[in-house]
């Protein structure tokens, strides 16, 4: 994940130089992703096990099979690793979710599928780094909490806004999108708490059944939905709704 080699809005200079500024690593850029990535998990996991104070550099590094001089070459103190998870699983994701909701090619139910993928699979990948962030929230250092509560308001505006759209468009029924963007965004947190990999479930037929869920519990019938977009498509709609009505009332 490309955020993770970011820290606090910089890049870890030292460490691309490998630590003593004599000189760019040769190291390749795509087994520096997978290794950080791997030191961001494996961290997680020792914060979930033992608690962030409870945790050291030495116990990461021994996690990796690194050396703690080494260890610093990618990371210099557990606040770091911190903001790397923040980055990584909420600030990434609501990255993510914008550029789908402003993509002119999908219609509301194709971005709301997208997103619930988005999330479902990020959860599903990585459980220890949003269990621990879930559960690290009131101890998050002021800056580092701040940041992370940007993102999640943000990720609620992206999908809030998907569900207005879909509300214009006559596709989802007309209720409180905050509220059921809410209920979406629980829905996929949970993942990361149930999904176990390599079980009976797999990750894609799981985020499959959680996006025909969120699109079934929003979309309107069939026949209620508009023919086209517009007052006329929807003032159509009614008068049909109407004269149903009224077939009713003169029994």
């Amino acid at each position: 994940m490309q955020a993770i080699a970011v820290y606090g809005g910089r890049v870890t200079e030292d460490a691309e130089r490998g630590g003593n500024g004599r000189g760019p690593r040769k190291q390749a850029a795509p087994r520096r992703k997978l290794l950080m990535s791997e030191i961001l998990d494996r961290a997680m996991q020792l914060f979930a096990e033992r608690g962030y104070e409870g945790t050291t550099l030495q116990d990461v590094a021994d996690a990796v099979g690194l050396s703690r001089p080494n260890l610093y070459n990618y990371v210099r103190s557990k606040e770091e690793l911190l903001v790397a998870m923040v980055e990584a699983t909420s600030q990434e994701a609501a990255q993510t979710l914008r550029a789908v909701r402003e993509r002119v090619d999908l219609d509301p139910v194709e971005k709301l599928r997208t997103l619930v993928r988005i999330l479902v699979i990020q959860r599903a990948e990585h459980p220890a780094q949003f269990r621990t962030l879930d559960r690290s929230e009131q101890s998050l250092p002021a800056e580092i909490a701040e940041r992370h509560h940007a993102s999640r308001r943000a990720v609620l505006r992206e999908i809030t806004a998907v569900l207005d759209e879909g509300v214009t468009a006559g596709i989802f029924r007309s209720l409180d999108s905050r509220i059921a963007a809410l209920s979406i965004i629980g829905m996929c947190n949970w993942v990361a708490w149930w999904f176990h990999p390599g079980g009976k479930d797999t990750a894609d037929a799981v985020t499959a059944q959680l996006a025909d869920m969120a699109v079934g519990a929003l979309a309107r019938p069939d026949h209620q939905v508009p023919e086209a977009e517009g007052p006329a498509a929807a003032l159509k709609l009614l008068r049909q709704d109407l004269d149903h009505l009224e077939r009713i009332l003169d029994l």
